[in-house]
């Protein structure tokens, strides 16, 4: 059946089960129960899946206009010192010297052995000898453990405010915010309190991400959507981000998946000259990697799961890591590990089955939509 036109299916949004107990706790937490925002668990926190409004409605608005989550849940490893950079290059993959301070770049955490992915990162870039390190949720400790530095994810709030007027809205709030480049990192002040904000997103839109002071995140958060932007929840951010083909760890990243496979080779730093799991990846690209990545896109409007068969002519050549229905292209999508060897190219026809369900997809090219394109409709 097709999703009802106030929610989208959350099946493949990682920790929607659960209960809250031990669950670590926003410092917008109260504002979401105000708002009668839905909490489930996620990465080990308490957060908001949707508010009334439902999922599709923010999902359209932050196509359309411009939509501000809690991320909070992100990890902030601060990094300083003289050592900082070269601990974050001899650790991480990408390399840090294609960028400068007040830029962010994003990277991976490799393992050792195998090059898997341990965590995918963007890295804060705020003054020569000092770096925020921003992990998923879960991935806070091993991330700490591998560079050092300290904790202070407790001491801020994370809110991403995106879409086309994005901008807009937040240099109501924030002038000095608004301001800040595509991939940029600046400070700023709101209500005397020093934050930080960065051009970086996770929807495929325009926008921005702002670190202030836990205590002052109620006022921000409140000002934010005084100014326009509307509240959404991580269901619409997890559909967001597979309409633009973004990978989530624990799906299109993780233990076994490497960045050749999840086609992010660009993510590593050949140049320099050692990063965590260099040798295993370099192993990787000498043979070639036995899987890729592909997009899916379905004939009807019924949403492809993650652990569905892809099939083609009754031979299995992969499986689907996440699904969902696409409210931009009212269509089901997915991305799938195909093997390199089924020389799966774009325009073929697959089939996808778990148990007694069987769709009809098509292979095509991510993203499903890029930016802009769901601005109208």
């Amino acid at each position: 059946m097709a999703p009802a036109s106030s929610s989208v299916p959350t099946a493949d949004v990682p920790g929607t089960a659960g209960n809250d107990h031990d669950l670590r706790h926003s410092p917008l937490e109260s504002v979401h129960r105000a708002l009668d925002a839905k909490l489930v668990p996620f990465g080990g926190w308490l957060m908001p899946l949707a508010y009334p409004t439902g999922t599709l409605t923010e999902h359209r608005a932050c196509r359309r206009s411009a939509v501000v989550f809690d991320v909070s849940h992100l990890g902030t490893v601060r990094v300083r010192g003289a050592d900082a950079l070269s601990v974050l290059q001899q650790q991480l993959s990408n390399d840090l010297r294609k960028v400068t301070p007040g830029r962010a770049q994003y990277t991976h955490l490799l393992d050792e052995t195998d090059a898997s992915v341990l965590d995918d990162i963007i890295v804060w870039w705020r003054e020569p000898e000092l770096f925020d390190v921003m992990p998923n949720a879960s991935n806070t400790a091993r991330v700490l453990d591998a560079v050092g530095g300290q904790d202070v994810t407790n001491e801020r709030a994370v809110l991403a405010v995106q879409g086309p007027a994005s901008r807009q809205i937040v240099a109501e709030v924030a002038p000095g915010a608004a301001a800040v480049a595509r991939f940029g990192v600046a400070p700023f002040e709101f209500d005397g309190a020093p934050c930080v904000v960065a051009g970086t997103g996770y929807t495929g839109e325009d926008g921005v991400e702002c670190a202030v002071p836990a205590e002052v995140a109620a006022a921000f958060w409140r000002a934010l959507t005084t100014a326009g932007a509307l509240p959404a929840g991580l269901g619409a951010r997890d559909t967001l981000r597979l309409e633009a083909g973004l990978p989530l760890h624990g799906h299109e990243l993780g233990p076994g998946i490497t960045p050749l496979q999840a086609g992010l080779g660009w993510v590593v730093g050949w140049d320099k000259p050692a990063f965590r799991g260099r040798a295993a990846l370099e192993r990787e690209r000498a043979a070639g990697p036995g899987r890729r990545l592909v997009g899916l896109l379905t004939a009807g409007r019924q949403p492809p799961r993650q652990g569905m068969v892809v099939r083609r002519r009754d031979t299995e050549v992969g499986v689907v890591t996440s699904g969902n229905f696409s409210p931009v292209l009212e269509r089901g999508i997915a991305m799938a590990f195909v093997d390199s060897e089924a020389a799966i190219t774009d325009g073929d026809d697959v089939s996808l089955v778990i148990r007694d369900r069987e769709l009809g997809a098509q292979v095509v090219r991510l993203p499903f939509v890029k930016r802009g394109e769901g601005s109208t409709g």
